[in-house]
């Protein structure tokens, strides 16, 4: 990704990679602090803690952690239940650590999937995760619209034997496009999410309702137009008999008729993608 130019909008693109780079180096740090007996308040606080210490003033949804069954949404019903529990982590237990800071203007929205200590079935969620990010990457190059991709995606994790636990978001969405927001040094949140993103999604849906398009990925009928230009934070999130795991990072569509400039990860440079490349060497 640090060879690929993409014309006036490097720099631009420079500083949402810098702030995806800064979450999934809070998420690694907070990820090495875990230990048996902390809750899910309290990996959702170092979060916070660690990012504000380094600047973060605005989010565009506070950080989030889930434990054990709720990284596969067990029983998942209402909104509510998304939000940090005093779940205490064990020996050989799922988490996921899930943030969205908003810095210097930009933002990310990531994900991070972990265990602690040894897990085989977490490990091989973790590398089946690989597969969906190169069907996202082909089939969005490929202009097909994001309804059927989603659709696409869902039939994988079905054939590698899953389910498909990002259907128990609001909407259902794999992906939402995140952008610039107006730096301040303190913005209020509403539900755990910032204002100053919530009005800018709200804008977008405006525009791409008028246009025939929408800034949420998902399985209905108004995500059934091609893929829009712009910023998407996308996650695909496996589910097995209690064990989830997903990433969640930038994907950069463009309006070029050049394929690879057409659409491309923000960055390459990430802990699963690291991950996957070290098991491929070790294989």
């Amino acid at each position: 990704m640090a060879s690929r130019v993409i014309d006036e909008r490097a720099p631009e693109l420079q500083g949402f990679r810098d702030v995806q780079r800064l979450a999934y180096a809070c998420a690694e740090a907070v990820a090495a602090r875990l230990r048996p007996g902390v809750t899910e308040r309290e990996a959702a606080g170092m979060q916070r803690e660690w990012l504000r210490e380094r600047g973060v003033r605005d989010w565009f949804h506070l950080p989030f952690a889930w434990f054990g069954d709720r990284t596969a949404f067990t029983g998942f019903k209402v909104p509510l239940q998304f939000f940090p529990t005093n779940r205490q982590l064990e020996p050989g237990m799922p988490f996921i650590l899930d943030m969205a800071p908003v810095y210097k203007g930009f933002t990310a929205d990531i994900g991070y999937s972990g265990c602690l200590g040894l897990n085989p079935l977490h490990d091989r969620l973790l590398a089946d995760l690989e597969a969906h990010r190169e069907l996202i990457l082909r089939e969005i190059r490929e202009r097909r619209p994001l309804r059927e991709i989603y659709e696409d995606v869902e039939r994988l994790m079905i054939r590698q034997g899953y389910a498909n636990r990002h259907r128990a978001y609001p909407f259902g969405v794999i992906a939402h496009k995140v952008g610039r927001v107006a730096e301040r040094r303190w913005s209020p949140q509403v539900f755990g999410f910032g204002t100053q993103s919530l009005k800018g999604l709200l804008s977008d849906a405006v525009h791409g309702h008028r246009d025939g398009w929408s800034p949420l990925w998902s399985p209905h009928r108004f995500s059934g137009h091609p893929p829009q230009p712009g910023l998407w934070a996308v996650e695909p999130h496996l589910g097995f008999r209690g064990t989830g795991a997903k990433f969640e990072e930038i994907l950069v569509v463009t309006d070029s008729r050049d394929p690879e400039q057409s659409a491309f990860w923000l960055d390459d440079d990430l802990p699963h993608v690291r991950r996957w490349a070290e098991e491929r060497v070790a294989a």
